[in-house]
């Protein structure tokens, strides 16, 4: 009995963990793909420790922090997040080089039926070239608000600085 309640309690344990959905996967798999021109490539997960994971504010479960890989050759990494819009939430993929410079960031899954001009490359391009020591994106300062996307704006303007703010920690950490 003890073991069977042992079971289900570390099932339940991993499955709390973020886990990315197979649609939300494969609409990464195909930006990736085009952004770095191949057609066969591997994605190797960061394992991040549950340490490390509570030192950060961004989430990363057990596959969102990933190497990009095609044979033996490194390409980037790649990170896969979810942040509230008004009454729902959207996916997200931010693409790194080796040194954690965003190269390339796209909403995978927008939700709402008002906000969805974030996902337009234009408006994504303020993040690309920024780092881990960059100043901190502000939304009406460095960040052009969106009439009509005000939530969502500062929804992904929030979500990209927690995510390079958990990259830095990590990195102070040694956890990669």
């Amino acid at each position: 009995m003890k073991s069977k309640l042992l079971f289900l309690l570390s099932i339940a344990i991993v499955g709390a963990s973020f886990t990315v959905p197979e649609k939300v996967a494969k609409k990464a798999d195909k930006v990736i793909g085009k952004f770095y021109d191949v057609e066969l490539f591997y994605k190797e997960i960061a394992a991040i420790s549950e340490g490390d994971n509570a030192a950060t504010v961004a989430e990363f479960g057990s596959e969102n922090l990933f190497k990009i890989m095609r044979a033996d050759e490194f390409l980037g990494y790649g990170y896969i997040g979810n942040a509230p819009s008004k009454t729902a939430t959207f996916d997200y993929l931010v693409l790194f080089d080796e040194n954690f410079v965003i190269t390339k960031s796209k909403v995978l899954i927008y939700r709402e039926e008002y906000g969805g001009e974030i996902g337009s490359k234009r408006w994504l391009r303020q993040f690309e070239g920024n780092t881990v020591s960059s100043p901190e994106f502000k939304y009406n300062e460095n960040i052009i608000p969106i009439s009509g996307a005000t939530i969502s704006v500062q929804s992904m303007t929030r979500a990209m600085n927690e995510l390079l703010q958990s990259i830095r920690t990590l990195q102070e950490r040694k956890a990669l």
